[in-house]
């Protein structure tokens, strides 16, 4: 095809117009441009490399992590009139050899397959003999090891540009902050190509955050005048997906579970279902919503915390993107906190990996205590500069705040004399005068600010430390080693040229010892029922193998269970302090009892 990209727009697709940010691209492709997209979920980005594609005189290849999402792509493709197909395991060997001899004989303008397919020496080989016009790795920043979902098989796509340097190589996703853009610029263009952020900024979408008091209260009042529309649900754990759907059934709405755990012909029924019909609830692990183009999702509800800022501006990015007013509404507690921290810890990456992972967490646990509108605590995470928005919680109903400029002033200088190197942990040890050996050996106890702030809890500092960097004054380095840094915004509040407010910190115990993990839910009457019969399982199992009785579990873990209450070993190994080899030795014993 010869036409103009704004006629194949129109003819192909059935746009009378360009998105934003749309044309820019397509044109960098057409001209031959390695380019890296970044932009907002719904904003096209299909379009932009599907419009060169049938341009090209040649085959366009397209590197898809999911085989539901190469077919539903496909699918879409070929509706349009245009040919497509992809090869994969799920499909009959006649099937892909078929379509394989269309590919052959020029039949085919786009073909999608997986990293793994595709990085076979066979099929490289083939399609060296077919000379494609460019690759475009979907969902890039699973070839990021700063990503936040890397995948160990995208990187060998980094061998593309040697293997085909005649083809255009581009890339999209949604979400990467400046270190996962410069990363995946850098494996797939080394460096010879642009990077392109359309924004991040989703106005339509409502931002909430809440602590977690009764999570399914909390869900149901939040359903309740939202029936009969569509909605995602996410929660942490399949038995809780599992759970959320039968009591939103039981309340009369129509709610199906999506998790890996399913055979593969419920998932596939349960998303048919909720992208065809209106009115239905999606309640869901992560492992739902990838490439969902479903337009009219009012709300995307967090059950539990995710992994990441960029989990979840992915995840909340599936809500209104017919452009429509929607909702996006996170619940989150010190449970979810500790669970996400394990998970960090039981990770197979290396050290450095969950160092930074970690400080992902931090990010988004510093949005979640932000004290001034929450998309700006969002945007600034990604390098966006934007005004209060007037359509979060804190702008619509703000907070009751405390003149904190004292603090922020000890805070910001501490972080600035220092170095702006340091993470929270030394920051605060700092300010409450400790006599770590890290700080005497730094000199760091002879500065102005050392024990300036040692009336205050660790606890306080923390959580302060969190809504300033919420607010925008001080930012993580995730790419270096998780330092402190003042931001732009820190000057004039360091010259007293401005003053600071923070939301009330609770006065608590430090959670670091085990009397005060125990703290953290207080049980009733059954639950210490229960936590007597895990104490005198766990006696009988200590005198049998003659151990101290913590050896086997501390007190703090079979309080964590009493308040989880798991029932199978997947959620029992997310209990702080059941490892691996325990789980294996006794946790079929301490399920039967938590059962019983």
């Amino acid at each position: 095809m010869t036409a103009a990209p704004e006629q194949l727009l129109e003819s192909v697709f059935g746009f009378p117009a360009f998105r934003p940010g749309q044309k820019e691209i397509v044109d960098r492709l057409l001209k031959g441009t390695n380019t890296l997209s970044v932009m907002p979920t719904g904003a096209g980005k299909s379009i932009c490399y599907q419009l060169p594609a049938l341009i090209a005189e040649h085959l366009t290849v397209v590197i898809s992590p999911l085989v539901a999402l190469m077919d539903d792509q496909v699918a879409g493709l070929r509706a349009n009139g245009v040919e497509a197909a992809c090869i994969h395991s799920n499909r009959s060997r006649e099937d892909n050899v078929a379509d394989w001899r269309r590919v052959q004989d020029g039949s085919i303008k786009l073909l999608y397959l997986s990293p793994e397919r595709l990085m076979t020496e066979r099929m490289l080989s083939a399609l060296q003999g077919l000379d494609p016009a460019m690759f475009v790795v979907d969902e890039a920043h699973c070839i990021s090891k700063w990503g936040f979902s890397f995948r160990p098989e995208y990187e060998a796509l980094s061998s593309l540009r040697e293997r085909f340097p005649k083809a255009t190589l581009s890339a999209f996703t949604a979400t990467a902050d400046t270190a996962t853009r410069q990363d995946i610029a850098s494996k797939l263009f080394g460096g010879k190509g642009d990077i392109v952020v359309r924004g991040f900024d989703r106005p339509n979408l409502r931002l909430a955050v809440a602590p977690k008091t009764d999570r399914n209260k909390q869900l149901l009042d939040f359903v309740e005048p939202r029936q009969g529309e569509s909605g995602i649900v996410y929660c942490l754990s399949r038995k809780l997906t599992e759970e959320t759907a039968k009591l939103l059934r039981g309340k009369g709405y129509t709610a199906l579970p999506y998790h890996a755990g399913l055979p593969q012909e419920v998932r596939r029924e349960n998303q048919e279902t909720f992208m065809a019909e209106d009115g239905v609830i999606m309640v869901a692990t992560i492992a739902f919503g990838m490439g969902i183009d479903k337009p009219d999702i009012r709300y995307v509800f967090h059950m539990n915390l995710p992994g990441s800022v960029e989990a979840y501006y992915q995840e909340i990015g599936r809500a209104g993107r017919d452009g429509k007013p929607a909702d996006v509404h996170m619940l989150y507690g010190l449970d979810d906190i500790r669970m996400r921290r394990q998970f960090i810890a039981q990770d197979d990456g290396n050290e450095d990996h969950k160092r930074r992972e970690h400080k992902r967490l931090d990010s988004l646990l510093a949005y979640g205590e932000a004290i001034s509108c929450r998309r700006v605590a969002l945007l600034t995470y990604f390098g966006e500069n934007t005004q209060a928005c007037g359509n979060c919680d804190i702008c619509i109903d703000p907070p009751t705040l405390i003149d904190g400029t004292k603090e922020a002033q000890m805070l910001l200088t501490a972080v600035a004399r220092t170095g702006q190197v340091f993470g929270a942990a030394h920051i605060v040890d700092v300010l409450r005068g400790s006599a770590s050996e890290k700080i005497l050996a730094r000199g760091h106890d002879s500065l102005p600010v050392y024990g300036a702030g040692k009336e205050r809890p660790k606890n306080f500092w923390t959580a302060f430390i969190r809504q300033v960097v919420a607010s925008g004054y001080l930012s993580i380095d995730v790419e270096g080693y998780g330092g402190l840094q003042l931001t732009e915004k820190a000057e004039p509040l360091l010259k007293g040229e401005q003053g600071y407010e923070y939301r009330d910190i609770p006065r608590t115990k430090a959670t670091g010892s085990k009397k005060a993990r125990a703290a953290v839910a207080a049980l009733d009457d059954a639950d210490a029922e229960l936590l007597a019969g895990l104490k005198a399982l766990r006696r009988e199992l200590a005198q049998e193998r003659k151990v101290p009785a913590y050896v086997i579990f501390s007190d703090a873990t079979l309080h964590d269970m009493c308040v989880m209450k798991p029932n199978d070993l997947e959620t029992l190994a997310l209990v702080n302090g059941v490892g691996p080899k325990k789980l294996k030795d006794f946790g079929g014993m301490f399920l039967q009892a938590l059962k019983a």
